[in-house]
């Protein structure tokens, strides 16, 4: 049993399970890899206790980044190796300098300039891969995702990031809200929270999404190599 099961007690699991909350989602045969919100606003420059951290940016994770930034590395890589198409997100800085937060968290006149939208050099978009500026939660509120995705023939979700319980549950309700089979890579999300982290998997597994371990999800990956004219979906 992994940690956010564990984490939720054992008659609550047996609530969940025999009101039928544990079904697992089909992989499809045309993904997209979402790297939601991977930002040095969030990862900060270098790992750092979160106290540490938050004295440089107010909105970072602290160690819990540096430790998913290497496996959102190698998922990205294998992602790239099979033509999956990657999509970033990130804060638009114009919006909230002019209607405030993605959340209602308090910030001073300064927090604007000091949170970076920077990706960090280990997971930093290539050229052509569509990133997407958003001022709220979810990468598909009044942004151009779900066109990029319908145009790409998308029919499942690869989903990475941060903060578990914010902008990636806000994205994961809006992908399973269109229509699409979500699957979360559970090392390969974070959160500035533990109990957050784990409460949020638990219940994304449990209503709108598949929490599937790295492995899983680079076998997978490496899987849709084989497949003959699935590049051309993606054109």
């Amino acid at each position: 049993m992994r940690e956010w099961e564990q984490f939720i007690p054992e008659e609550e699991r047996k609530i969940y399970e025999k009101a039928g909350y544990k079904n697992k989602d089909t992989f499809g045969r045309n993904p997209a890899l979402l790297i939601i919100d991977v930002i040095t606003g969030f990862t900060g420059t270098k790992a750092m206790d979160i106290m540490d951290a938050i004295d440089e940016f107010p909105t970072s994770c602290g160690k819990v980044a540096w430790d998913a930034l290497p496996k959102i590395q190698a998922l990205l890589q294998a992602c790239r190796d099979a033509d999956v198409p990657v999509i970033y997100s990130t804060s638009d800085p114009n919006f909230k300098a002019a209607f405030g937060n993605a959340t209602k968290r308090g910030v001073d006149t300064t927090d604007f300039e000091k949170l970076a939208t920077e990706f960090p050099d280990m997971i930093k978009p290539k050229e052509g891969e569509f990133i997407v500026r958003k001022a709220r939660a979810s990468a598909f509120f009044g942004t151009h995702l779900i066109t990029y995705l319908v145009r790409k023939n998308i029919d499942c979700l690869l989903v990475t990031g941060t903060s578990t319980c914010g902008c990636v549950r806000g994205t994961v309700l809006d992908g399973y809200s269109f229509g699409y089979p979500v699957f979360l890579v559970e090392e390969c999300v974070f959160d500035r929270s533990r109990t957050s982290h784990l409460v949020n998997l638990f219940e994304m597994n449990a209503k709108y999404a598949t929490v599937i371990q790295l492995n899983e999800a680079l076998n997978y990956v490496q899987r849709l190599r084989k497949i003959e004219g699935r590049q051309a979906l993606a054109r």
